[in-house]
């Protein structure tokens, strides 16, 4: 098949998890002969590779701003793509949905992974609110397939808009690096850190492991690696109210394995989404991870990760993390539980066989006998 993802900034990863997803989903259907294509956005690039692991890489202008960003650059993915000669067009995010009629016009099926709930985010006013909340409406009827990374947001779209998604979670696969460069280059030393990754917006509640830090009796480090365009204020502020938390900015690569293998602890704050890839990464790593309560996190944990009270907010990590500080043997134990529940539930090959039957699904065409069966009413004529 000839298959061209849309909808994120591109690849190398560099940014979030769908940028994670995208290049390692790509990665492995090249590997199994199918020709992909990636758009990338041109202001984002840092380099402009002609092609990366495999797949071909395009890169199309956008609009550089909040609001614009994600959609303008999707149109134009979209307008290119259509002379593609594509079998299947993957787009991310449901603000992305109304330009998936574009593909359909050349053809080529569409499917569509919208994400979490991306209205609730705080970073949007009351017309950014209104405009997703009517894309996920329009998620469930333009694409061929929609789908979601969890059965709670699953369960979110079929009582709300009654329709049927197809639930594909997020796959994990973090070798263990060589060296600890990356380590000694922040001054940590393995096992004597707490690490929080992801992207430093209000709905991410890094201020929740930023503000409990102070409270705790402990030797360990603190570290808060992302950033994030457009938040400037809000990271300022953690800042500020983190004085003695290091703040590194991005890593990606080998510094990001590193950072991940060797934490004593992993904590996401999240409050929003669905299955957050650094999760789903962090047990794969063979860490202890603490949690913000949320319905999709407790579903990714199930009984191996300790969640906190996110209503509580730093307070109620606080009382977590000082307990666990407290008792290595049971950061040890969650430490096993939590890497025997990845293997089982979320390796890359368990997902691509998922996403390949899929795409095959709305191509018509004849799946290899490892896929796992989708139902019929989940794909859309």
């Amino acid at each position: 098949m000839r298959i061209a993802f849309v909808g994120t900034r591109g690849i190398p990863a560099r940014y979030s998890g769908f940028e994670t997803f995208v290049e390692n989903l790509g990665a492995r259907l090249v590997e199994r002969g199918h020709e992909v294509t990636v758009y990338c956005r041109r202001h984002h690039a840092q380099e402009r590779l002609p092609g990366y692991r495999g797949m071909r890489l395009i890169y199309v202008p956008g609009i550089a701003s909040k609001h614009l960003d994600t959609i303008s650059h999707t149109f134009m993915s979209c307008v290119h793509a259509l002379f593609g000669g594509n079998d299947v067009v993957m787009m991310c995010i449901s603000g992305n949905s109304p330009i998936s009629i574009l593909p359909r016009l050349a053809g080529a099926k569409v499917v569509l992974n919208v994400d979490g709930s991306d209205w609730r985010r705080k970073k949007w006013g009351r017309i950014a609110r209104t405009y997703i909340r009517c894309s996920e409406w329009l998620s469930t009827r333009l694409p061929h397939a929609t789908v979601t990374d969890s059965d709670v947001m699953r369960r979110y779209y079929r009582e709300r808009f009654g329709v049927e998604t197809v639930c594909i979670s997020y796959g994990a696969d973090v070798p263990r690096p060589p060296t600890l460069e990356t380590l000694h280059g922040l001054g940590l030393d393995p096992g004597r850190y707490l690490l929080l990754v992801g992207r430093l917006v209000p709905e991410n509640c890094a201020h929740h492991l930023v503000d409990a830090y102070e409270r705790l009796q402990t030797s360990l480090r603190c570290v808060v690696v992302g950033d994030a365009p457009y938040c400037a204020k809000y990271i300022s502020d953690l800042h500020r109210r983190g004085p003695h938390v290091t703040f590194p900015g991005y890593v990606f690569g080998e510094g990001y394995r590193e950072l991940m293998h060797n934490a004593y602890v992993v904590v996401l704050c999240s409050e929003v989404g669905g299955t957050h890839p650094v999760l789903v990464e962090a047990m794969a790593a063979g860490n202890c991870v603490v949690v913000n309560d949320t319905p999709a996190n407790l579903e990714v944990i199930g009984d191996a990760g300790i969640p906190y009270s996110g209503a509580r907010g730093s307070e109620g990590l606080a009382e977590v993390l000082q307990s666990i500080l407290e008792d290595p043997a049971k950061v040890e134990s969650y430490r096993a539980r939590a890497k025997a529940r990845a293997q089982a539930r979320d390796s890359w090959s368990m997902i691509t066989d998922q996403y390949e039957q899929l795409f095959r699904r709305v191509t018509g065409g004849a799946a290899p006998d490892r896929n796992v069966a989708l139902a019929t009413s989940e794909i859309r004529d």
